[in-house]
């Protein structure tokens, strides 16, 4: 049986706004001038800073998001779960894209995908044996994730990569020449937003409670303060010539301040009432900004975007104003979606529902949402 969830808005909320610094992000990154990257400058140190966060946020959110809803139908067994056959699908799609779009690279598309397939592999092996709590799978799938990068540090500026003689797209996956988002160690955020999911599904009726939120807060507080600490406690006990615990304390860093992030996010939709609108449905849409961005920004499939003509040209008094109309660009495109997916129906449909019989998906009558 289908358990029909009720709509948290925070995680709508969190993937607009991780989506949205992606778009930014990538823009500014691309086409700002060489002469405005001043590590000394205020503004462009602190725009780093928050770049530095974005990955994060949508990787874990992605955890987040898919979990709660895997769970909705836990009651039914793992080889009948519809949902499990729709993230498989989706996991493969994601996979798909990423190649499509940048073949030659290892991106977050991939990463995403990949994440997924996990998350089902270890529900999987949950529902097989339901001897621990399932959200305890996923933290320590995130710990032992998080726990490579100390492996992976040192063939960071050797010009090797790893595994050694495997293939280049083999390499990608973990390190080599074109990786942007490496299985290990990226992937642990989303097992930790898998972890999150489960928790928020299983205590639901807690989530907004202020308990929950201060909670939620002060977890991600202390690991953003106490980390390196506790990692170079444990270096000082069991480390190695080659492998530190306290070189990962950042990814840890990042994890705590995407918490407190969530903490804020859930407060926010406690106290304001929300409802769906043009701000919520770009978190909706995600894959589809990721793919037009990818093809208007970098040239992705058709080999000129705006990279072609901008790279490192735009200076630091133009950057504002032509990173808020590229976003503008996607807004407009976000609240037409619905358009331009009805120009393209006769293409998408017929795939849909091939790849659908191809995974035993049966669609269900959409309800409105409350």
């Amino acid at each position: 049986m289908t358990v029909t969830k009720q709509r948290l808005y925070f995680i709508d909320i969190a993937r607009s706004i991780a989506i949205l610094l992606m778009l930014e992000g990538h823009f500014i990154d691309d086409t700002l001038v060489s002469v405005a990257r001043d590590p000394t400058n205020v503004y462009y140190t602190f725009w780093l800073f928050i770049r530095g966060y974005t990955s994060p946020i949508f990787l874990t959110i992605t955890g987040v998001v898919f979990t709660y809803l895997l769970l909705g139908d836990n009651e039914v067994t793992f080889s009948k779960n519809m949902r499990v056959r729709k993230g498989l699908k989706r996991g493969l799609e994601l996979i798909f894209w990423g190649y499509l779009l940048e073949y030659y690279s290892f991106h977050v598309l991939q990463c995403i995908g990949f994440g997924i397939l996990t998350i089902l592999l270890l529900y999987g092996l949950y529902k097989l044996t339901k001897i621990i709590p399932l959200w305890i799978y996923f933290f320590i799938a995130g710990v032992l994730i998080f726990s490579t990068y100390a492996f992976f540090k040192k063939y960071e500026g050797t010009g090797n990569f790893w595994p050694k003689n495997a293939p280049v797209f083999v390499q990608n996956m973990f390190f080599g020449k074109h990786t942007v988002f490496p299985i290990l160690p990226k992937m642990g955020f989303t097992m930790f937003g898998a972890m999150f999911g489960t928790i928020i599904y299983y205590f639901e009726e807690k989530v907004k409670s202020w308990l929950f939120i201060f909670t939620t807060f002060f977890i991600g507080l202390l690991i953003y303060g106490f980390i390196k600490d506790f990692l170079l406690l444990f270096d000082k006990a069991f480390s190695t010539t080659y492998y530190h615990f306290y070189s990962f304390d950042w990814l840890y860093k990042c994890l705590g301040v995407v918490f407190m992030l969530l903490a804020f996010l859930i407060a926010t939709e406690k106290l304001i009432r929300i409802k769906a609108g043009l701000f919520l449905k770009i978190g909706q849409n995600t894959l589809s900004i990721y793919i037009i961005h990818a093809v208007l920004l970098y040239g992705a499939l058709t080999g000129i975007g705006i990279h072609t003509f901008l790279s490192r040209k735009i200076s630091g008094w133009y950057i504002v104003p032509s990173t808020i109309l590229f976003l503008l660009i996607f807004i407009l495109i976000v609240k037409h979606i619905e358009f331009f997916r009805s120009k393209i129906t006769f293409i998408v449909e017929p795939i849909k529902r091939k790849t659908n019989l191809l995974f035993g998906i049966t669609e269900k009558p959409s309800l409105p949402q409350k």
